[in-house]
């Protein structure tokens, strides 16, 4: 059977492992920012299990500080790590708390209560822990599977450090003078082996589902506005099936094709990013917005009436009018034309209602342009009439 120091190489030798195993994945991925943080983390806490060892040989009180202290801080940069890669900026919330549990700790062991330091780090990592879980099943909007499992390896991991807590609490051991060596030291080694390698595994399958998320997210992004594009759109609402309480408006910028023949197509660009930005400014929730190519766009609408979806859609149309777009030939104003389609009370698909406001469209560009056209139903058939004139 493995004595104590085994353990502990053990554990030093399968961080260095993950840790250069992590490094070698950010150098082909640099973007994947949160993996390097999980290698540095590693990297601590190896530092941290090798000077332990050497402590459990050469009992010395600030060898002891050392190595608590990196304990503590190896934990915190992994937790970190989390926050980096579940989109959570308030790291202050870790590593204030922690710094400060660390100063405590360095303070109680330097006056000789090294086993109440013990007990401090051995809380501090328990909660560092904790919060990683909690922050994957609570805020994980992934592969929950992946993230269920990271949350019970580190649950485990920090109810291991809580019970060598406990069992130096419960032995009134506040003064040590040598490293503890319990049954839960000998179990928390095992545990900590096991959950870092596992951690260390999910690490690369969070690495390649963020990679996946994030060519996703390319491939249904236009890269000229960041609006969605029309591939973003089928996979949002090409299930869906539309009633009469949602609505697509499409829009066409008006002689959209003379403007780039006159002012060059940097400028139709320009144009293009400024009428996205006010559909943006429009936004809501219920409201998603889409390049659907060229000089296209579509908005679609969920829990909207028909006065309501005329009401933005014209909105929209009229702050547009009054954008300016400086050119060498003089300021530019846009106009916009739109055309509304709505769901039906027995369902529509993504496909009808578009073609419904796709041919409002067109009614509004026979019109005279610069106006957005809806539907309005009346107890004969369905008529075209203007909701708002942009002009």
């Amino acid at each position: 059977m493995l004595d104590f120091s085994s353990l502990l190489l053990a554990a030093a030798l399968s961080g260095t492992c993950l840790a250069a195993t992590m490094v070698a994945i950010w150098l082909t991925a640099p973007r994947a920012g949160f993996v390097l943080t999980v290698a540095c983390g590693i990297i601590v806490l190896v530092a941290h299990v090798i000077l332990f060892w050497r402590y459990t040989r050469e009992p010395d009180p600030l060898l002891c500080q050392i190595a608590l202290a990196l304990l503590s801080l190896g934990f915190l940069i992994i937790c970190i790590s989390a926050m980096q890669y579940l989109g959570v900026r308030e790291h202050r919330r870790a590593i204030a708390p922690t710094f400060a549990a660390m100063a405590v700790c360095a303070a109680v062991t330097f006056m000789g209560l090294d086993g109440v330091g013990f007990v401090i780090t051995y809380a501090t990592v328990t909660a560092l822990l904790s919060t990683i879980g909690a922050m994957f099943w609570i805020n994980g909007s992934h592969d929950r599977r992946i993230l269920l499992v990271v949350s019970f390896l580190s649950g485990t991991c920090a109810l291991s450090f809580a019970l060598c807590g406990v069992v130096l609490m419960a032995k009134g051991q506040w003064t040590l003078g040598v490293a503890p060596d319990n049954w839960a030291e000998r179990l928390n080694s095992v545990v900590a082996v096991a959950c870092m390698t596992g951690l260390g595994a999910l690490t690369l399958s969070l690495h390649h589902l963020q990679a996946q998320i994030e060519l996703k997210a390319e491939t249904m992004t236009d890269p000229l506005t960041g609006l969605m594009n029309r591939r973003g759109l089928a996979s949002l609402y090409g299930e869906r099936t539309f009633g009469p309480f949602m609505a697509i408006v499409m829009f066409d910028l008006d002689h959209f094709k003379r403007t780039n023949d006159i002012y060059g197509h940097p400028v139709g660009d320009q144009v293009l990013c400024r009428f996205a930005a006010v559909i943006r400014r429009y936004a809501r929730t219920g409201v998603d917005a889409f390049r659907l190519g060229g000089e296209e766009f579509a908005i679609v609408m969920s829990r909207v009436t028909e006065e309501r979806a005329y009401d933005l859609a014209s909105k929209i149309g009229v702050a547009f009018g009054t954008e300016v777009v400086p050119t060498a030939l003089g300021p530019l104003r846009s106009t916009v034309s739109g055309g509304i389609g709505f769901g039906e009370a027995d369902g529509s698909t993504l496909d009808e209602v578009l073609a419904r406001a796709d041919a409002t469209l067109y009614a509004a560009k026979r019109a005279g342009r610069n106006c957005v056209i809806g539907r309005k139903k009346t107890g004969r058939a369905d008529v075209v009439e203007p909701a708002l004139r942009s002009a």
